[in-house]
């Protein structure tokens, strides 16, 4: 139970980080800041769509789910690294 929580709290504060970013880049009209909050999402949110269904249905088989959730965490990361390497 405290282990999912901490990534419940983990995924909003990331969610939180997002929509910062994303605000920046609405504010300052800032590519590289759009996809820092892409970036973000990837990592925090689209794997928490595919977590909480896992734990709750225990017939998806948690390899697989834990591969796709790495490919899109790599996915923001590479994202976010983009971002940092643009110029602005």
């Amino acid at each position: 139970m405290v282990v999912q929580l901490s990534e419940f709290t983990g995924a909003l504060l990331g969610l939180f980080i997002a929509y910062q970013a994303y605000r920046g880049y609405r504010r300052n009209d800032s590519r590289p800041m759009l996809f820092i909050a892409v970036g973000f999402i990837v990592i925090m949110g689209v794997p928490l769509l595919f977590s909480v269904p896992a734990l709750l249905i225990p017939s998806i088989p948690l390899l697989e789910v834990q591969a796709l959730v790495q490919a899109f965490e790599v996915a923001g990361l590479l994202c976010i690294i983009y971002a940092l390497r643009m110029e602005p």
